[in-house]
């Protein structure tokens, strides 16, 4: 019994974060022309952009989820959010912008946030790799120390992952309470009672990754039981 409590625990700690956020941004799309005036959610990016001298950023449209490019300086907006008139549209909008100005002004968290994720899929590969091959070096070596030390590599290769996840964290909230809640403040860009709606969205935006931090973390701990036994 305590063990289905701990999964139903653990399960509720990867999931639920994920479905307060959809359930956020889903609520808030409504009513859907509600910033029509102001523009969409893409007119609003490139205006906020341009505002802050940012010309050279590309605002597009992509069905990849709304995320930051910094190689190809583009902020990218789902089809609800780039074409969208809604609340949800024009926060979502200003805390990818918000991206785009901690990569404009250096910031130290989102450059080495950038940097360690190039490093992480060379690790997800290697880790990856070990992992599949600590049962056949085992069974190659017949020494348990040797099968031991390709998954330690391996689990090693994997905490990078859930570093790039912990240091998302703070980026992310950076982003959303750092950048995009002045900037909703200051222009006066929201409809009285909207600001309190807003910062729901933005939180949201930033917890985007907290479900995949969690998961990682515990994937993380279960290869680490794994190797202790």
């Amino acid at each position: 019994m305590l063990w289905i409590i701990l999964i139903i625990v653990i399960a509720g700690c990867v999931f639920l974060p994920g479905l307060w956020v959809k359930h956020i941004m889903s609520k808030f799309q409504q009513p859907a022309d509600r910033y029509r005036q102001q523009g969409s959610g893409g007119e609003f990016a490139r205006h906020i952009l341009d505002r802050f001298g940012l010309n050279d950023v590309k605002v597009e449209e992509t069905p990849d989820g709304d995320h930051y490019d910094p190689g190809a300086k583009t902020v990218r907006l789902s089809p609800d959010n780039y074409s969208g008139h809604s609340l949800t549209a024009v926060t979502v909008a200003a805390h990818e912008v918000g991206h785009a100005l901690q990569d404009s002004r250096g910031e130290s968290l989102f450059l080495m946030r950038q940097k360690l994720a190039r490093t992480a899929m060379v690790g997800e590969r290697i880790a990856g790799i070990m992992m599949f091959a600590a049962p056949v070096v085992l069974m190659l070596t017949r020494i348990p120390q040797a099968g031991a030390l390709t998954i330690l590599i391996g689990v090693l290769s994997m905490g990078l992952s859930t570093v790039v996840h912990l240091v998302t964290l703070p980026v992310e909230f950076d982003a959303s309470y750092g950048k995009a809640l002045p900037i909703l403040k200051e222009g006066n860009y929201l409809h009285d009672g909207d600001l309190k709606h807003a910062e729901k969205i933005l939180k949201a935006a930033a917890l985007t990754y907290v479900a995949g931090s969690l998961a990682s973390l515990l994937n993380l701990g279960r290869w680490i039981a794994v190797l202790r036994r």
